[in-house]
């Protein structure tokens, strides 16, 4: 009879080879390891842990780790190539994996004293038993630690308090019980979402596990959280009954567990008393502020909160008929009680949702009336906030809307919708690379496994963006790279990434072929038509760029688009060096009107451009010593002013050289104090 331990050896250095044939393959996770050895995800989990005393992903990770040592030792490629070389999209995780598996940072692993040179891998007994060897070690030095150091020094590790809260089951052969069971578990997922010391998973993200036969750890991983909370319930007459449990992810075991059997009347504090008890056991802080949220009474009426609770099903379709239904469901709750916050503002969402994609809105005055009414019964509610900054961000006073989503987000820490319109608002309407990038990264934290790829292939552009605009140009790649996986049909990811290359390369011919390219694929692309020019321009074809500017100029003037403003100079520029001085002068009008209405950061460098342009050389050196105190610019500013045209009489400046070099060293300052700051916050 073969040996147990022998077995279980050859499980893992099988394991270990295939990873090894894949080890430049960022996706190959554990689902792919669990295809290519001929084995369900769960037992491919279990065999792994039971081996190896580690999950499947810190396995593979490992197998990675030890890999890279080998390359380092060999010395010929660089930290950053090594890192992508062993599948590690991030070069700042690697090292930082790297760092917290040998102590010590990749760049020195060459300076280390190995006797018998480069790491090689393990042959004979070791190799067999290795990972019992590695235990055993792992035991030693734990025995030895509680001898050797001073007890209250120890620091206990600390386990991230992240929280998903899973569809809860209806108990009920009345399907028609679904709506409340559903409202129980959002009731649940609100009230930890209050609670700032938790990182709380968003509702999109769960909802692919309604009907899921994956097992409790397999969840965790892919939502990257520490713990889960499942339940069922069931209402039957004026009783609510429910079974509810906390589960540890690492354990796989339930660390708290109630069954309930209450009146309806007291499905509020219920719902208040759970989500206490959860926070609880897993030992959050909880604010007296996050206390009195969480506590709030919806509403005195239960004919209200029932009808609200059947709206929400019809809210969450997002199709028409079911936002239709949703705001005669909301408006019946409140026939039932004409102070209930909640409802109204719902109903100035889904009138939002309605009128998203609208050219002509029809329910700008249905959101601002109900967002008033929710924000007079409830002003310190979350949704009562965003109703509000809808409505402003219906009329495009996004400045409005800023501090009203900055509210809604200290009463409910953990809102994706919320962080997902700031980081839009960051993004476009008030450029802020800094608080662009935070909010993105808060959001994938949140909105880790939405069903959708589509939305998913979104999610990473947007993120790549704004990694690419805060000069983390290796994050930004592994990315967009991601977003082209879940969707290569996805419209922008592509211009996206020619650009992340070129800041990569500073190869013109390079930019200018791709988007030929993608633009050879849909003709119809203004945005790509403008861009192609640019790079001519660039390049100083002017009579290149003169083709595409003014195909895209007179596309712009035919369906009468008000896009890319802030480009019209360089088209003036193009028109004169093929000596249509009326035509320039027509582009040079319209900038320096675009330049009068800009209230953004870059106003500054805009007119540097046109004092530039003009022959006003000290004015426009005086307007870049202004933009050099700007804080938080687009890193695409120092990729692209050094070799613009309308720029090089500049450098004739006997300023100049100094100016560019504030605004380059103020840029990768802020970098370096942003880089920090995320880092600290777990978020990078």
């Amino acid at each position: 009879m073969s040996n147990t331990s022998e077995i279980r050896s050859e499980f893992i250095e099988k394991a270990e080879a295939i990873i090894l044939k894949n080890i430049s393959n960022e996706q190959f996770g554990v689902s792919e390891l669990a295809e290519v050895m001929n084995m369900s995800r769960s037992n491919l989990l279990r065999k792994i842990k039971k081996d190896t005393e580690l999950s499947a992903s810190q396995f593979i990770r490992q197998v990675r780790l030890v890999k890279s040592m080998e390359l380092l030792k060999l010395n010929s490629m660089t930290v950053s190539e090594i890192s992508y070389q062993v599948g590690f999209g991030s070069t700042s995780y690697f090292i930082k994996c790297f760092r917290e598996f040998y102590g010590y940072p990749p760049g020195e692993a060459g300076k280390r004293k190995i006797e018998d040179g480069p790491v090689k891998k393990q042959s004979g007994l070791f190799s067999k038993y290795r990972w019992l060897f590695l235990g055993l070690a792992s035991v030693i030095l734990i025995v030895l630690s509680v001898f050797v150091f001073n007890k209250k020094d120890a620091k206990p590790i600390e386990v991230e308090k992240s929280i998903a809260v899973l569809p809860f089951k209806n108990e009920s052969s009345d399907s028609l019980n679904l709506y409340f069971v559903n409202g129980l578990m959002q009731s649940s997922l609100n009230n930890l979402q209050k609670i700032g010391d938790l990182r709380v998973i968003s509702r999109t993200s769960v909802e692919k596990y309604r009907k899921t036969t994956m097992t409790i750890p397999e969840i965790a991983e892919e939502l990257n959280v520490n713990y889960l909370v499942e339940g069922s319930g069931q209402r039957v007459g004026d009783k609510v009954l429910l079974n509810i449990q906390l589960i540890q992810a690492s354990s796989d075991r339930p660390i708290w567990v109630e069954q309930y059997s209450r009146e309806v009347g007291d499905v509020f504090s219920l719902q208040n008393e759970v989500a206490k008890k959860i926070a609880n056991a897993i030992k959050a802080i909880v604010t007296p502020e996050e206390l009195q949220q969480i506590e709030k009474k919806p509403t005195e009426s239960l004919l209200a909160y029932d009808f609200y609770l059947r709206a929400l099903d019809h809210y969450y379709s997002r199709s028409k008929e079911g936002l239709e239904t949703a705001v005669s469901l909301f408006e019946k709750a409140i026939e039932n009680d004409e102070q209930f916050a909640l409802a109204y503002a719902h109903i100035a969402f889904a009138y939002y949702f309605m009128d998203l994609n609208q050219a002509d809105k029809q329910h700008t005055e249905d959101i601002n009336n109900y967002s008033d009414k929710a924000l007079l019964y409830d002003s310190k509610s979350a949704e009562s906030l965003i109703s509000k900054a809808l409505y402003y961000m219906t009329i495009e006073d996004y400045r409005l809307a800023l501090p009203y989503l900055e509210k809604a987000l200290e009463y409910n820490p953990n809102s994706s919708p919320v962080i997902q319109m700031l980081s839009d608002l960051y993004a476009r309407a008030i450029p802020n690379t800094s608080k662009y990038l935070e909010y993105a990264l808060k959001g994938i934290q949140l909105d880790v496994a939405s069903n959708d790829s589509i939305a998913k292939s979104y999610t990473y552009l947007h993120l790549s963006n704004a990694l690419i605009q805060t000069g983390f140009v290796d994050e930004a790649m592994t990315y967009i790279d991601k977003s082209l996986d879940y969707n290569p049909k996805n419209y922008f990811s592509p211009l996206v990434k020619t650009y992340i290359i070129y800041a990569k390369n500073r190869d013109l011919d390079e930019i200018k072929n791709r988007l030929i390219y993608e633009y050879n694929k849909d003709s119809t692309r203004l945005d790509i038509l403008q861009e192609i020019a640019k790079a001519c321009y660039f390049q100083r074809e002017y009579d290149s760029a003169f083709i595409h500017y003014e195909n895209f100029a007179n596309a712009r003037v035919k369906y009468g688009l008000d896009m890319y403003p802030q480009e019209d100079l360089k088209i003036s520029w193009v028109y004169a060096k093929k000596g249509l001085d009326t035509q320039a002068k027509i582009f040079e009008n319209s900038y320096a009107a675009y330049c009068e209405k800009d209230q953004s950061i870059y106003k500054s460098a805009s007119l540097a451009s046109k004092y530039a342009f003009e022959g006003k050389n000290d004015q426009a050196i005086e307007q870049l010593k202004n933009f050099a105190t700007q804080n938080d610019i687009q890193y695409w500013i120092l990729v692209f002013m050094e070799i613009d045209p309308i720029i090089e009489p500049l450098k004739n400046h006997p300023e100049y050289k100094s100016v560019m070099k504030n605004i380059e060293e103020g840029f990768w300052k802020n970098h370096n104090k942003l880089k920090k700051s995320l880092e600290e916050k777990g978020l990078l």
